[in-house]
């Protein structure tokens, strides 16, 4: 007798990721930090998925940006917030989620966020 396939068992779970959605990719951290990111992206209702790459991301093009770029954008109250994100509300969502997150966890984002702090 042939076997059933095991896509047929897994047809009554739910699958809350879909494939081609938003992902966590964020370089220099491990995949079981990425897998507990994208559990507090699903599990917490101030994060999406795939929004806290996206806050690394922010902020890393604010730090990398020329210090007379930032003179100029805080001289006219701006900081790209409406085409490109807040990156001080960036900075602060991922302070809240290393709070949120593992202490192994925590440690390897926040040696990320810190190496970005640091080119600041």
């Amino acid at each position: 007798m042939p076997r059933s396939r095991t896509g047929h068992l897994r047809t009554g779970r739910e699958h809350r990721l879909r494939p081609g959605g938003p992902s966590t990719v964020i370089d220099g951290v491990s995949s079981r930090t990425l897998a507990e990111i994208a559990r507090l992206e699903l599990s917490r209702n101030y994060l999406a998925p795939g929004g806290v790459s996206e806050a690394v991301r922010c902020w890393k093009r604010h730090v990398r940006q020329p210090l007379d770029a930032l003179w100029r954008d805080d001289e006219r109250g701006s900081t790209h917030g409406d085409c490109c994100g807040d990156p001080l509300e960036a900075r602060e969502l991922l302070d809240t989620v290393m709070r949120a997150m593992s202490p192994r966890g925590a440690r390897e984002l926040r040696r990320v966020v810190g190496a970005l702090d640091a080119q600041r």
